[in-house]
């Protein structure tokens, strides 16, 4: 998503709206300049955050915004050497900002990683919490790798294949993939991923130094005689995959297909990073066993997050691998972060143990079913064209074909000032996309929101069809 364009236009309409205007003045609220520029919400916060750190405008909570008293010129900082200094910026920032962006005021989000406040267990994570921090020894520094009991834990998850030796305890699951992604390559290197795939794979991969290459995916996950042929064709030695609910896509991989990923895997000679981020979001039936169970030669690294099934301030996550490639994971964990604060450790270890765990899975698997299908029937209402062939059996979003000749960026702008937040497809792909695609949220509004939500994606639509 191309927002440094939209960004430079916000902020000289600003400049010029400055220049032109006495101190005190109002400027226009954000929902105007996103609907003038086609930017993202995102976009005209951060022109506006470089703009109060200039002093030229100043925002007044509740207010808006508002141009700055004059400084005095004599005194204003030059940060324009910074540019030069630091080069281009990295890929896949923008995105990232866009992605953990927090929906403004009245906005009714169908973007977002994470569980709405309503469905996440914060009171027994408070209470275990409160319990971990009065233990001084939960303040001591622990093994690097992190509680064994915790890891053992995890292990125990994954399957028989791994054990707490191979697990080391992380700082949230994109910070283990970013550690793995550096652990198991050079800058250089390739890795293959599902097409599309999760944002935040891509923009580690990137900043890793690392060439993407995509492989085919359908509904049941990626193709094993494309993955086998991408092998050959690259020689490379490292494929980044979520066989459970994929994000963005939903899809899991197949029963039928387990086999043949599992041979093309060993056949390369190559590691298989699981990201298994959904075992707790599984919404019909009973989800497939990890690969990383039937696992008996460690191709397999195995990642688990507990944040998006609990809380985002749930930092919590481990990965696991065994021989040569366990000891790299573990030395690079080291040298990121040297080990996880152990109250929040240990208050983990006390959740995820007690009844409170399984009565929040239980609760957590009702009400994603109640608000994917209130989703679902808001589309087949208003927007049925966008209503998805396979619904997915678990995970947090529904992906959605657009017409075709939509731009999905500027739907997702247009969508942000009619207010609701989507997230447009171009960014999950590592090369062009075949569609316009939208990924849309249900776990992050409640489910009687949802007929608004759509109904407003729908103005949106009518905005930016191909005909007009």
């Amino acid at each position: 998503m191309n927002d440094g364009n939209a960004a430079n236009r916000v902020i000289q309409d600003l400049r010029t709206l400055v220049a032109g205007s006495a101190p005190g003045t109002r400027l226009p609220p954000v929902r105007e300049l996103t609907a003038r520029h086609q930017a993202s919400p995102v976009t005209v916060a951060e022109a506006i955050r470089q703009l109060v750190a200039q002093g030229l405008i100043e925002t007044r909570p509740g207010k808006g915004t508002f141009v700055a008293a004059r400084p005095d010129e004599r005194h204003a900082p030059d940060l324009s050497w910074q540019t030069v200094a630091l080069g281009a910026r990295g890929a896949g920032a923008d995105e990232m900002q866009a992605l953990l962006a927090l929906p403004g005021p009245g906005t009714i989000p169908l973007t977002g990683g994470y569980l709405d406040p309503e469905l996440q267990p914060a009171a027994a994570l408070g209470a275990a919490l409160a319990r971990a921090a009065r233990q001084p020894a939960a303040w001591q520094r622990g093994p690097a790798e992190g509680r064994e009991d915790l890891r053992a834990w995890f292990a125990r998850e994954a399957g028989a294949a791994l054990r707490a030796d191979d697990m080391v305890i992380c700082p949230g699951g994109q910070a283990a993939l970013s550690s793995a992604l550096r652990a198991l390559t050079a800058p250089g290197d390739t890795v293959l991923v599902e097409s599309p795939t999760y944002l935040g794979a891509l923009a580690a991969a990137r900043a890793a130094g690392l060439r993407v290459v995509p492989v085919p995916a359908d509904a049941d996950g990626v193709l094993p005689d494309q993955l086998a042929a991408a092998f050959g064709r690259t020689g490379e030695r490292l494929f980044y995959c979520q066989p459970l609910h994929a994000n963005p896509t939903g899809a899991t991989l197949a029963a039928h297909r387990r086999a043949g990923i599992a041979a093309a895997v060993r056949d390369a000679g190559a590691f298989l990073i699981e990201d298994d981020y959904a075992r707790d979001l599984t919404i019909d039936g009973e989800a497939l066993p990890p690969l990383a169970a039937d696992d008996p030669d460690g191709h397999v690294i195995y990642l688990r997050s507990l944040t998006k099934s609990a809380a985002p301030g749930l930092r919590i996550a481990a990965i696991g691998a065994r021989g040569p490639a366990g000891a790299r994971l573990r030395s690079a964990r080291l040298l990121d972060d040297f080990f996880v604060a152990g109250p929040l450790q240990q208050a983990t270890l006390e959740f995820v143990t007690a009844p409170a765990w399984s009565r929040h899975r239980r609760a957590l698997r009702t009400a994603l079913r109640a608000r994917r299908e209130a989703l679902l029937t808001a589309l087949r209402r208003h927007l049925p064209e966008l209503t998805p062939p396979a619904i997915p059996r678990g995970g947090l979003h529904l992906w959605t074909r657009l017409p075709d000749g939509t731009d999905d960026v500027a739907l997702a702008a247009a969508a942000a000032a009619e207010g609701v937040t989507v997230f447009p497809g171009r960014p999950w792909y590592a090369a062009e996309p075949p569609a316009p695609h939208l990924r849309l949220t249900y776990a992050a509004a409640p489910p009687d929101l949802m007929d608004e939500a759509v109904r407003r994606l729908g103005r949106a639509m009518a905005r930016t069809s191909p005909g007009k």
